[in-house]
């Protein structure tokens, strides 16, 4: 019987590698198949003019990749917040989010052919921890379009809407995915 019990043991040990191999094999590959830039940019909060400091500092990776005809794109934003006062504070903002575009690769402006607004991003900018420090990351879902044999590249934009300030809906550029 000890017989038994240790072969089965052997057995669902080895099996269990197998798949943890298999996953870990499988995870580098699909993630190199997108190609991403990151860019950062600090971004003073209009509503707020005391002493402390008081910007944000954004982290902006957006990739894209392509498969056959069609070309997706998403973007990871983290940032660096201030601390406030208050822990989790969800009157910094009127309203946020994040806008991921497909564009079009071309000589001149590249234009925007697909674009998606993600606001699930104002719900953890608005996140802060126990001592009211405001850093977080938020990752958007991805989009796609069919570009057929054109060349296409993610891009992206961060809006904010700080509340009180009077300056409403305030438009944040990153740089662009390299072209797939």
């Amino acid at each position: 019987m000890r017989k038994l019990k240790r072969a089965t043991s052997a057995a669902v040990v080895v099996a269990a590698l197998a798949g943890t191999t298999a996953i870990t094999a499988a995870t580098p590959a699909a993630a190199a198949d997108y190609k991403c830039t990151t860019s950062k940019k600090s971004v003073d909060d209009p509503s707020y003019s005391g002493p402390w400091a008081d910007n944000w500092d954004f982290t902006v990776k957006v990739c894209a990749k392509r498969s056959g005809s069609t070309v997706y794109s998403y973007a990871k934003i983290s940032w660096d917040g201030p601390a406030y006062g208050q822990v989790d504070d969800s009157t910094i903002f009127d309203s946020a989010y994040f806008k991921v575009q497909i564009k079009k690769s071309q000589s001149g402006t590249d234009p925007v052919k697909k674009s998606k607004n993600f606001y699930g991003i104002e719900a953890k900018l608005e996140n802060s921890d126990s001592n009211g420090n405001y850093n977080n990351s938020y990752t958007t879902g991805t989009i796609s379009y069919q570009i057929g044999s054109s060349k296409g590249l993610g891009d992206g934009e961060l809006h904010l809407d700080w509340d009180s300030d009077g300056g409403g809906d305030q438009k944040h550029l990153f740089s662009a995915s390299p072209v797939v």
